[in-house]
Order: structure tokens, then sequence, then C-alpha cells
């Protein structure tokens, strides 16, 4: 596994990811170093076959404090000298100078987030305010300590909501909520957000990485990685889908693939009434979509 600067990975004998921003001194500040090694682990290291789910925390009493606003130069680490013109960003968005000078840091590692075809909780231990709030959106469930603190606080700041938070947060909680938590840049208390839908949970602080990490045991141990990813993505694209029948092609597929697959081994276990024993692998999914 990859050496960071900002992040501690450790895996367990389930095959359970924990994802620690590193940065207490700074309250895990995101920085673009922290930025981009988010989205590295999430391509690689999570991408591995060992791994089955991961939990992300933070180091320390905060989760993440929002974008590190001590930096030099433009603090959100893009080319101040460009001058996008939307077709032409659309065009060549992952093309120099776009891709670094142009391209938000944090939808980068949302979209990471998004991609990985195994579920990612959010262990949400502290502060999260910013980018410390919008990159658990990409994030399958966020379970917060009763000490943590939300906040959507853009317009403090004189920005917008970034990291895709425009596609996640109105999915989660509703276009009147998103609006309302947007507008004011308020700061929400863990029972704020609960209410607001936001959070799966709200535990004591000393219970709630434990907490985070039996649930996502609870989601891989005797499942299948294939029918795990595949879920996923059906629920994604479903929720997305203009009519009923793009999802039903999609779980048609899905579901003659796995068939043939993992699903042979899990009918023969309940037969037998024995634990299966699944042999795919996510990173090997059968053409669905």
């Amino acid at each position: 596994m990859t050496s960071y600067e900002t992040l501690l990975w450790d895996v367990d004998d389930h095959g359970v990811a924990t994802l620690t921003l590193h940065r207490p001194e700074q309250l895990n500040a995101f920085s673009v170093t922290m930025a981009r090694e988010l989205e590295q682990v999430f391509r690689t290291d999570a991408a591995s076959d060992d791994v089955r789910a991961v939990v992300v925390t933070g180091a320390g009493r905060a989760f993440c404090a929002g974008m590190d606003l001590s930096a030099d130069g433009n603090v959100f680490g893009l080319d101040e000298s460009l001058r996008p013109d939307p077709a032409e960003f659309r065009a060549a968005y992952d093309q120099a100078p776009y891709d670094d000078g142009v391209r938000d840091t944090g939808g980068k590692v949302t979209l990471a987030i998004h991609a990985l075809p195994k579920p990612v909780i959010a262990a949400i231990n502290g502060p999260a305010v910013g980018i410390g709030a919008t990159m658990t959106l990409a994030m399958d469930l966020r379970l917060a300590s009763s000490k943590a603190r939300i906040g959507f606080v853009f317009g403090r700041l004189g920005i917008v909501p970034e990291a895709a938070s425009s596609y996640f947060l109105p999915r989660i909680v509703g276009i009147q909520q998103a609006l309302e938590w947007v507008y004011s840049a308020d700061i929400l208390t863990a029972d704020q957000a609960l209410a607001g839908r936001l959070l799966r949970s709200v535990h004591e602080p000393d219970e709630l990485l434990p907490a985070a990490q039996e649930l996502a045991r609870s989601f891989v141990d005797g499942r299948s990685p294939v029918a795990l990813a595949l879920a996923k993505q059906l629920l994604h694209r479903g929720a997305a889908a203009a009519d009923p029948l793009e999802a039903h092609l999609n779980d048609s597929l899905a579901m003659y693939w796995t068939s043939l697959g993992d699903g042979k081994e899990g009918v023969a276990a309940f037969r037998d009434k024995r634990a299966p024993e699944f042999t795919g692998r996510a990173s090997d999914l059968p053409p669905v979509f």
C-alpha cells in the first residue's frame, strides 16, 4: 500500500478498511495534498479485492474543519491566470490546463468515492464543515458523534457548494432542506443533522467508530462482492432514471450475470443450510450498464 502524508489506512480481518484523515493539529483541514491522496486511496488501495468496505473518520477531535485557508496563493489550488469558457471546459475538463487549474479538488475526491463499488461509511467524530461536510455526501451512510457539528458554510466565504454536493445533498435530504442549509450557512448539531435526514444515527463519542466498523462488517460478511457492487450501482442509477424501464433493463442484466456466478453458490448454500463461499470480485464486474 502507498504511504500517505495526510491519511492513515488500516484493514481488519473482515476486509473493512478504516481511513483516517490525519492532520490533527490542523483539525484535519483539507489541503491540496489531502485531496490528491484521498482521490488516490479510493482509486487504488480501496479498489483492492482485499478491501470489502471503507469507514472514514478523523484523527483527534475533528472530522475535517474544511479547506485549509492558510495556504499561499489560491487556497483551492486553482490557476487564476485561466479564463475557462464553459464549452471548452466541458470538452477538455480532464486535460491540461483545466484538470489541475480549474477542476474542483473536492469534486475529484467525491467522484472517486462514488465510483468505488463497495460500501463507504462516514464516522463523523467532530466538526465537519465545508468540504468536511460535502465529502461525506458521496459516502453511502453517515454516522456521527453527539459532539459532531456540520456546516455547509460556503455563503459565509462568498463561494458555492462544491464536491458535487449540488448533486448529492438534495438526493439525501430533499431540495427544500438542502436549500435552507446552504442559504443559512449555519452550523448544525448532530441532532439537527439527524432530524434533517443527513445522518443515519448519532452515537456517544467513544462508541462511534466501533459502531461504524461493526455496521460495515455486517454489510460484507457472507455477502457477494459482485452483488454488493452491482446493487450500489443499480440503486444510484435507478434513482436518476427517467423511466422504470431503464431500471428493469439494468436489473435484468445484473440478475442474469449474478445468477450464473455467485448466485449459484448462494442458492446452493441456502439449500444446504451453510454459509456461502462467494468467489466473485468487485474488480471484475459483468457488463450491465
